[in-house]
This record gives structure tokens, C-alpha cells and sequence, in this order.
């Protein structure tokens, strides 16, 4: 187990350094004019290469890359160029973290609760009515476009609702469409996996032995099929939860919530390079850190992963 946590921890490590220098590199790529915003234009070309000298943007790659990594193991991500000039990212992004995470942890809660009894159903009404209905909204969500679904419930829920249409901290009833919509996708998400594992188990050879025995429905659903099922689910989870609190970067955006996904939006828009390349890190090792969690969940909950590598060897 520790030899497995420290070789799965390392790769983490290597993905997450291939990942940063990519981000970095592809940055450095992006027209300069990003780093001096509205006063571009009355900038002399002596003044940017002075300005592009003072941040360090005339070095070659490896020098920044390497002044990069020094400035982040020492917590600093840089400084804002146009959207807060002058002002440390880190400083911009600490206000917008916990609107992130309350709405990030009421989706996935909605979506954990709706999704894996949904998922349930399904495999146990396996081709009737609850269990087409539930494929039919998988599909909708997977096949119709983000943008459409999410438009089509702030537009009618706020008039069906008498909803907010957008977000108000004073205002408890704006969280409500936000929330949902954050949810939808890991809904159905859910729903699915949990009704694929647990058709899958329902398939198995000691569950059809289970059943020849005579024991109750119930008690094979409870005990065997659903804790069975639950195994794989353990790796998607942290991963879930991870990047579900760090925000969705449409929705946000859509009901002016003062998180960090619209503020990637904003800075995206205002080519604030500094402020983007900060943000795509945070987002990414997000994400890593949720795979890495999620694969030492799956050590934990499925033996079999431990006794891999004594297995091959016989």
C-alpha cells in the first residue's frame, strides 16, 4: 500500500510539473499587449521592452521558467497586469474561494444524493419506466450542448420559479437555479456509473448463486451488489468533489457569482496573462490532486490493487 501511494504520488508530481510548464510556456506565447491592457496604445516601443524587461518577459524561456518556480515554492503566483494592477493574484483570488466552494459542496451533495439513487433505481428497474426515464435524462445532458440546457433553466426557472435571475449574497433564493445547474452533470454522472456497476455485479456468478440459494432480494442488493458497486465509485469521488468545489467556470460566469471560475472568465477576456496563467494552474492541480486521491481511495476500498504486483509475480 505505502509503496503503491508513494509510486502513484510521484507520478502526480511529474504530471503536475509537465502540466505547469506547459501552461507557462503556452502563456508566453499569447500577444504582449496582454500585459499592458488599455494603455497599449500609448505605450512607446522603448517603454514596453522596458516594462517587458522589468517582469522578466525578455529572458529566455528556461530563465523564466526556472525564476517561475523559485517565485511559486515561495507561495507567489505573480501579479495582476489589467484586471487589479499591481495587486497580487493571490490576493485577488482569496475573496472568490468560498463562494466556490458553498456552491461547489451544495452541488455535489445535490448531485450525490439525486444521482446515486437515481443510479440505483435504474439497475434494480432495469428496463422499465424509472429506468428509461433515467437514461433518457443521461442522454440529454451528455448529448445537448452546456450552454442550452443551462440558458433554457435560468430563462423559464426564474419566470416558472419566480426565481432570482442572478446571484444576490443577500438574496438566499439566488442560490437555488445556481446550485441546480452546477449538479446536473454530476448527476447524471453518477446515475450512470452506479447503474453500470451495479448491472454489472447483478451479472456475476455469486450473485446468481445468492439468488439460487433463496436469499432475500434485499439482502443481496444491500449487502453485495450495491457495496460492490460502490468500490469503483471511490475513484471518480475526490476528483468530483475536487473540482466541483473549485467551481463551474460557465455557471458562474452566467449567474455573476463572484467565484473563481467567472473571474477566469473576466481576466480571460481583459487578456490579463498573469491573472489566466495563475488561474489554469490552480484549476489544473485541481484536478491532479482529485486523480491522485481518487486512485489512493481505490487502493483503500479494493484489495486487489495491493496484491497486484505479488500476483504477477508467480
Amino acid at each position: 500500500m505505502l509503496r503503491y501511494s508513494i509510486r502513484r504520488l510521484l507520478q502526480s508530481i511529474v504530471t503536475l510539473f509537465i502540466v505547469v510548464s506547459a501552461v507557462f510556456l503556452l502563456m508566453r506565447l499569447l500577444p504582449i499587449e496582454g500585459y499592458f491592457g488599455e494603455r497599449n496604445e500609448k505605450l512607446s516601443d522603448s517603454q514596453r521592452e522596458a516594462i517587458l524587461q522589468k517582469m522578466g518577459l525578455l529572458d529566455p524561456w528556461y530563465i523564466q521558467l526556472g525564476n517561475f518556480y523559485r517565485n511559486l515554492a515561495k507561495g507567489d503566483l505573480g501579479t495582476s497586469s489589467i484586471y487589479r494592477k499591481d495587486v497580487p493574484v493571490l490576493e485577488v483570488i482569496a475573496p472568490r474561494v468560498p463562494y466556490s466552494v458553498r456552491f461547489g459542496l451544495t452541488a455535489l451533495c445535490l448531485a450525490l444524493a439525486v444521482g446515486l439513487s437515481l443510479g440505483v433505481s435504474m439497475a434494480r428497474h432495469k428496463g422499465r419506466l424509472v429506468d428509461k426515464i433515467g437514461t433518457a435524462y443521461v442522454v440529454l445532458v451528455n448529448a445537448v450542448p452546456l450552454a442550452v440546457y443551462l440558458l433554457f433553466i435560468q430563462l423559464y426557472g426564474t419566470s416558472l420559479l419566480k426565481l432570482p435571475i442572478l446571484f444576490d449574497k443577500y438574496s438566499p433564493s439566488s442560490w437555488i437555479l445556481p446550485a441546480i445547474s452546477m449538479s446536473l452533470g454530476g448527476i447524471a454522472g453518477y446515475a450512470m456509473w452506479m447503474r453500470r456497476y451495479m448491472v454489472d455485479e447483478l451479472n456475476k456468478d455469486y450473485i446468481k448463486l445468492a439468488m439460487a440459494k433463496g436469499l432475500p432480494r434485499s439482502t443481496i442488493m444491500a449487502r453485495h451488489v450495491m457495496r460492490n458497486a460502490y468500490v469503483p465509485m471511490a475513484q471518480y469521488l475526490p476528483a468530483s468533489i475536487l473540482m466541483t468545489i473549485s467551481g463551474s467556470i460557465y455557471i458562474e460566469s452566467l449567474y455573476s457569482i463572484p467565484g473563481m471560475g467567472g473571474l477566469l472568465v473576466d481576466v480571460i477576456q481583459r487578456q490579463d496573462n498573469p491573472m489566466v496563467q495563475a488561474l489554469v494552474l490552480i484549476f489544473s492541480s485541481i484536478g491532479i490532486i482529485g486523480l491522485f486521491l481518487g486512485d489512493l481511495l481505490m487502493a483503500i476500498f479494493d484489495p486487489r490493487i495491493k496484491l497486484a504486483k505479488s500476483e504477477a509475480s508467480r
